[in-house]
Formats: C-alpha cells, structure tokens, sequence
C-alpha cells in the first residue's frame, strides 16, 4: 500500500485527487498538511486522515512513501523541496513553479533524488491528442508553419473564484492568471508538438476587472523549427470552441475546432485513387492512463511515465516568457 501524504489543498482539483488516492486499491491518505489551518483541518475530516502542521514533519515521516502536491503555485519550490529533501515521490498540480529559475533547480534535484516525478497534464494522455502527435510524428503535414491553441472559459465573467480559491486571483500566489491556470493545458502541447521557442511577443488584459489580474491573453511564439504559435486563454470566453489546429505545408489536423467537434485530418499524404479531402479519423490510439495512475503504476510496479520533470519546467518557461514579453511590450528572445 502506497501511503501519501497530501501537500496543500489550495488547488481546486485538490479533493479530486484525494478521492483519486482514496478509491485506488493501492493508495491511501496517510496525511494532510497545508498551511491554512481551517482547510487543513477542513480536509482531514472530509478524508479522515490527521492533519499536520509541520511540512517537514510530515515529509521527515517514515509512514509516508510520498506526497501529492495542491498549495498555491508560488508555494511550489518550498513545498517540492521539502519532500525531495527526504526522497518522497512526487506528484504535483501544475504549473510546476512560477520562475524559470527554480524550475531548472527542481529538475536537477529530481533528477539527483532517483525518485518518481509526476506533474499533472491530462491532455497528454487523451486519444485526440496522441493522434495528432503521431500525424507530426509520420510527417503527414509535411513542414509545420502555424499552431494555434485555445482554452477558454466564464471565470470572470461569472466570479468563479472566492473563499478557498481566491488565491487564483492573487498574482504573488498564483503566478499569473488565466493564463498561468487555464493555458498550461495548451502551453504545455504546443511545446510538446513545436519543440523549444525562438522568440515570443504577447498581450495580456485585465478586460473584465472581476480580478486583479489577466483574463484575456495571447501570445505568438517563433519555433526553433520555424513554426509560428499562436496561444490565446480567456476567462472572459461566453461561448466557443476552444481548439487545437495545426496546419503544415501538406495538411492540417485540428480538434474541437467547433463546440464538441472532434478530430479533422486533411493531408496529401492520404490521397487514394485521385480522391482527396477531409478525413474524421476514428482509428485512434488507447488512451494513456492518467497521470495520478502513471505515477502510482511507476512506483508500485515500474511501469513508464509520460510526462517528466522536464515537461514541467519547459511550460514553465513559456508560462513566464508570455508574461515577461507582454510587460516590456518587446520581443522576447530565448
């Protein structure tokens, strides 16, 4: 039995994980600490494990195998490194951190530690996705030329987010806004599909005033491999698509580029007896388990990651550029 400590309880995904851990067969809470005494205290009723108020108690502990990370993002390094420092493993909410500069030092320490990292990208394991991985992969678009990727929705506009999940309008907490929430998700892929940034430009707004804070942002992004991005998250979004599209000197694939639209393949790669157009691939790959089952699998029972400590510190980079590049209102060179 894997037994995990919770770290923080800030993040809204923070009960889901606990259930996660709860209702796994090999997995229990053995128990809970977080800063804020009052959701501390909250969540070690709601999951009947004790909380602690000591970070490096709980990490010290010879009863806990490792931690599952929910505290702001700002807490990230502070957190982290308490556990790294007595070998727990490590599953984390993302962003990973705020800076650049402490990501790269949480990856040395991961790497040094031998111990099993997980950052949570669920889009990495989703079948849409994997299938437009393997399109880039076999070269189905020929040169890349443009990716564009939306993640939008109402939390301004509606408020979302008091009491408990305020903090995710406090810039010294959260990093940033609806970009460094919301557009990890697209942040993340298009790294993951174009390779390291050459440079970067970005707007950030404040449109609706709900929060002190960006909640409607772009930012265009030059690839090393001669790719433009186009990355654009809004908590200001009504109603829409939010997609994926990537367009290629011999096709295009795009998905949710219509509100619950799926997966649309065009490439000259696929042209059978003169016929050519607009495929709905329904062939796709299985889906990966998601990360939380990925990192108890690799630990338990040695079976592979996805997702590394290196994906973390990659988004992050991209998460601060887009940020440091609307701020001084220049280009951004990496």
């Amino acid at each position: 039995m894997l037994r995990i400590a919770m770290l923080g309880m800030a993040h809204v995904h923070a009960n889901g994980y606990g259930d996660h851990v709860q209702k796994h067969a090999e997995t229990q809470i053995q128990c809970i600490w977080d800063d804020d005494p009052a959701r501390g205290k909250a969540a070690a009723e709601r999951f009947n494990a004790p909380w602690v108020a000591d970070l490096d108690k709980v990490c010290g502990s010879s009863e806990v195998d490792a931690v599952v990370v929910n505290a702001p993002t700002s807490q990230h390094p502070e957190v982290l490194k308490a556990a790294l420092k007595h070998k727990k493993h490590i599953f984390t909410e993302k962003a990973l951190t705020v800076a650049t500069s402490d990501a790269d030092e949480i990856v040395k320490l991961v790497n040094d530690s031998g111990i099993k990292f997980m950052i949570s990208l669920p889009d990495r394991a989703r079948p849409e996705i994997l299938f437009m991985k393997q399109v880039l992969d076999k070269g189905l678009l020929g040169k890349i030329t443009l990716m564009r990727g939306r993640r939008a929705h109402s939390a301004a506009l509606d408020k979302w987010f008091h009491d408990g999940s305020a903090w995710f309008a406090d810039e010294t907490l959260a990093g940033g806004g609806a970009l460094f929430d919301l557009g990890c998700h697209t942040t993340d892929i298009m790294r993951w599909f174009m390779g390291p940034p050459k440079s970067m430009q970005a707007i950030i707004q404040n449109y609706s005033g709900a929060y002190p804070i960006d909640d409607n942002t772009v930012a265009t992004i030059e690839f090393k491999n001669g790719a433009i991005g186009i990355l654009d998250t809004s908590w200001v979004h009504r109603a829409g698509p939010s997609p994926y599209e990537i367009y290629g000197t011999e096709g295009y694939v795009g998905f949710g580029t219509t509100y619950g639209g799926g997966l649309v393949l065009n490439s000259t790669h696929l042209k059978v007896d003169d016929i050519q157009g607009y495929l709905s691939p329904t062939n796709l790959p299985k889906a990966l388990p998601m990360p939380m089952d990925q990192w108890i699998g690799a630990i338990l029972h040695g079976t592979p990651m996805s997702i590394t400590v290196e994906d973390g510190r990659n988004l992050t980079e991209l998460l601060e550029g887009t940020y440091t590049a609307a701020r001084s209102g220049k280009t951004l060179t990496f």
